[in-house]
């Protein structure tokens, strides 16, 4: 990470390394600004407050590795974002009034991202932390990872009958609730469908019987006409003195007639004055039938005009024309056998949705048995885990519980409220000593108390848990002595399955960290690019002996820092 104008931070490089870091400095030297860094870049809350004084913004730059089809690579590509030689590149950037700006991949996103993110990348515990393994949900999660196979198998079952069950019950739900609708929407089919059966329409019918009636309407014009024409072209017999529009042509064809073979172009032109004459022919014989054939019949237009007011009331409610008519009556049709059936169909659901939620109540009993085995394996183990933190009396059970709900499953023979994952509500209790009551790890445990008890839970967890890195926020307070060697064993052991980063002000536990970091201020008060080193060799050995004894030059706390380093190192 790079930190810049965050806080007592100036410009800072935070280089973290796989295994185990831990994070040391003076009190007030910005440690907890690193932690802060980190929740931004993951999707915590912008606050004006982190900036430094007299800058414009706050800016945290960060560089995560991820898998190329890991769940937080495959979201933040969903998002736009892409991956940098297999790291998402993310940056926050805090104005001075608080206002808030993120990108992942080269994409501004909103911070609401990064969030979904974090759910994949790092799990954040602090002393007054209560996100994680806080939530119920996500104990439950935790639980059936820890589970494996026992619970994934009937779960995935368990989640594929949910899944159509939910689908089944929407459609019946559907049916039953707008049976009134149905009927009204039925009715109304039946009529509209009655009435285009009664009519018969044909298709083009209605562009047929317009036509007809425009014929029909102006019959005396338009046979007065066809003589007219026909007399131009073939003659008038009342008038045998009369031009006609055939003897003109002929007359012109006899007299290309006797020449045309003295030139071939003039011979082109006659021959099309012949054509001519052949189509004058015809056109003035189909005028003559025309006019003949020519029906001024007054009943037979009344009887269009009727059958066209017919079909412009089927065209005026149901479509544009009778094509768009004849298709509403086929569609109509398929739709009233679709809302007849609906009874034989709601029967049908009905009998899917009660074998269902029985194979459900099967299922979900399942499950609670997987659970519970798991939940005795894990209460135990967290239970060890806290005996060498410095709570040899506290005691760790994980409750299983289900709610009565009458429109639930039976389980047991109990009807019990059920959910995608199942009926089970899962909830972590802590009893820290004998004879006090067993309550959720939220409440029942002080904050030095609740840091332990998660550390013990995610130890447990290493491996079933997908989370790569952890990130403790001094979450050995209140600890010391052989305790604190412990919570350093144990934090070494979570870092041989996932990235460790530790916040402390323990000697005990920085000794077994992989590497250690120091967090160190300038003279102005400043923490620079310089600022934060990695320790190695004398350098570690100082900062052990100031934290052991408040003095890096004691010759007893350098022996005691030596001795915590080596013991470390074998005990790793």
């Amino acid at each position: 990470m790079r930190i810049r104008s965050l806080g007592v931070i100036d410009d800072a490089v935070v280089e973290l390394s796989p295994g185990f870091t831990a994070v040391t400095g003076e009190t007030g030297a910005g440690k907890t600004m690193v932690v802060t860094s980190l929740g931004l870049l993951l999707g915590g809350r912008a606050d004006a407050a982190l900036v430094r004084v007299g800058e414009k913004a706050a800016v945290v730059e960060g560089r995560i590795a991820v898998g190329p089809h890991s769940p937080a690579a495959v979201r933040a590509e969903e998002a736009g974002a892409e991956l940098d030689d297999g790291a998402l590149l993310i940056s926050r950037t805090i104005s001075a009034e608080g206002r808030s700006r993120a990108h992942v991949g080269g994409r501004s996103v909103p911070a609401s991202l990064l969030g979904e993110l974090a759910e994949d990348l790092v799990a954040v515990h602090g002393q007054t932390d209560q996100q994680g393994l806080l939530r119920p949900a996500r104990q439950r999660q935790a639980l059936d990872r820890y589970a494996g196979d026992a619970v994934a198998g009937p779960l995935a079952e368990y989640a594929t009958a949910y899944r159509r069950l939910r689908e089944v019950s929407a459609e019946l739900d559907e049916l039953t609730t707008r049976a009134r609708e149905r009927a009204q929407e039925a009715d109304l089919l039946r009529f509209g469908l009655d009435e285009i059966a009664a009519a018969e329409p044909r298709a083009g019918e209605d562009t047929e019987l317009a036509a007809e009636a425009e014929r029909l309407g102006h019959a005396e014009a338009l046979a007065s006409a066809a003589s007219a024409a026909h007399g131009a072209l073939a003659g008038n017999p009342e008038e045998p003195e009369g031009v006609d529009a055939t003897a003109l042509v002929a007359g012109a064809s006899r007299a290309l007639e006797a020449v045309r073979s003295h030139d071939p172009a003039l011979a082109a032109l006659g021959d099309r004055l012949t054509e001519i004459g052949i189509l004058v022919a015809d056109i003035a014989g189909e005028l003559a039938g025309y006019a003949d054939n020519l029906d001024a019949d007054p009943l037979r237009l009344a009887a269009v005009e009727e059958r066209r007011a017919v079909l412009a009331q089927l065209t005026r409610k149901y479509g544009g024309d009778i094509s768009e008519v004849l298709a509403w009556a086929e569609q109509g049709a398929v739709r009233l056998a679709e809302l007849d059936g609906d009874d034989d169909r709601i029967g049908e659901l009905g009998r899917e949705r009660d074998a269902l939620r029985a194979e459900l109540g099967q299922l979900a009993q399942a499950l609670t048995d997987a659970r519970s085995e798991a939940a005795e394996r894990f209460a135990k183990a967290v239970t060890t885990e806290l005996a060498e933190l410095a709570m040899p009396h506290a005691r760790v059970t994980v409750e299983l519980r289900q709610s009565d709900d009458p429109d639930g499953i039976e389980v047991d023979g109990r009807t019990v409220a059920f959910g995608a994952h199942g009926a089970d509500e899962v909830e972590l209790l802590l009893a820290p000593h004998p004879g006090a009551p067993a309550r959720p790890i939220a409440k029942g445990a002080s904050g030095g108390e609740l840091s332990r008890v998660m550390l013990a839970v995610e130890v447990v967890f290493a491996g079933s848990d997908p989370v790569p890195t952890y990130l403790f926020d001094e979450v050995d307070a209140g600890v010391g002595g052989k305790a604190a060697v412990e919570v350093g064993r144990r934090l070494a052991r979570l870092a041989q399955s996932a990235q460790v980063v530790v916040v402390t002000h323990l000697p005990q536990v920085a000794a077994f960290a992989d590497r250690q970091l120091l967090v160190e201020k300038t003279n102005d008060g400043a923490v620079t690019r310089s600022g934060v080193r990695v320790l190695e060799g004398e350098e570690r050995v100082r900062e052990l002996s100031r934290m052991l004894a408040g003095l890096e030059d004691s010759e007893t706390a350098r022996a005691h820092a030596e001795e915590l380093l080596a013991a470390a190192r074998t005990a790793r």
